[in-house]
């Protein structure tokens, strides 16, 4: 390859050029090392598969290619024992290896993690913490997380967001005055803190259950349930109360039933299937 190939997101490197394409260059991106060679065809259908993925990552991660057959020198620095080989460096650092070949998927899945924003990695290591309901680790592994970037928005957002799952609302709501208006997701929170401040006026769950039993058409009782519920978490019955609500008065407290989804759909965050699938509900109920 010529002079202007070797700044592509995908090049040749050999050990003269290795300081310069894979070292100093894996301090901007992570370079996937593909040891391989033509004739050795796993390795050539690898190489064709890590190419074309990695054009949907153009600028995230640069791939680095060795023909083993021209010069087997980094294949041996590397203790390389068979074609193909993935090795993986980052920050100057070897962070991840891959001996033979592999399916699509796993090169994917290589490239969603390598390419993964430190904020989509930390909702990754908070969300078995959130599921135990361990708040505090939760909130210790934030914490550290704002000391080391104290200006990532999304970290404080987070910060917020564990706080009200915690039932603190005004210490969430302490911790989200920092966060700028507009910030990604900041409304996840802000909704979680208004549903806690909320339901601190309302009567006990079982009391609301009581009323609504003598009187389904009461559609205040429906909507403090649906509080009550989204406040707790139990986003199904919280969706299921409004969307009652929505059915049977749309007038209702100035359409309550569809502003409430819309509130809990916020708690839900992106990608949410129970969120999609009520909002087509929603959707298809009004037109």
């Amino acid at each position: 390859m010529d002079a202007n190939q070797q700044t592509a997101q995908t090049y040749e490197v050999s050990p003269d050029t290795f300081q310069s394409t894979v070292l100093e260059r894996s301090r901007q991106a992570p370079v996937i090392l593909l040891f391989w060679a033509p004739e050795i065809l796993p390795s050539a259908e690898l190489r064709r598969d890590l190419e074309n993925l990695a054009r949907g990552y153009t600028g995230k991660v640069f791939v680095a290619l060795v023909d083993v057959s021209r010069d087997p020198t980094l294949a041996q620095h590397l203790r390389v024992q068979g074609l193909p080989s993935i090795r993986v460096v980052h920050g100057g650092q070897l962070v991840h290896q891959m001996d033979g070949p592999q399916p699509e998927s796993t090169l994917r899945a290589l490239l969603d993690q390598l390419t993964m924003s430190s904020a989509d990695l930390l909702r990754e290591d908070l969300s078995g913490l959130l599921e135990a309901e361990d708040y505090d680790r939760a909130l210790a592994v934030l914490q550290q997380a704002i000391e080391e970037e104290p200006q990532n928005q999304a970290f404080r957002v987070e910060l917020a967001d564990v706080l009200a799952r915690k039932g603190e609302p005004a210490e969430a709501r302490r911790a989200l005055a920092g966060v700028p208006e507009g910030a990604a997701e900041r409304d996840r929170p802000e909704a979680r803190i208004e549903f806690l401040e909320e339901v601190a006026g309302l009567e006990p769950l079982e009391k609301l259950e009581r009323k609504l039993a003598g009187n389904p058409d009461d559609l205040e009782t429906r909507y403090r349930i649906a509080v009550r519920a989204a406040a707790a978490g139990d986003y199904t019955r919280a969706l299921e109360e409004s969307l009652a609500i929505l059915k049977a008065d749309r007038e209702f407290r100035d359409d309550l039933g569809r502003l409430t989804m819309i509130r809990v759909f916020k708690l839900m965050g992106k990608g949410s299937e129970l969120a999609s699938r009520y909002r087509r509900m929603m959707f298809n109920f009004m037109h």
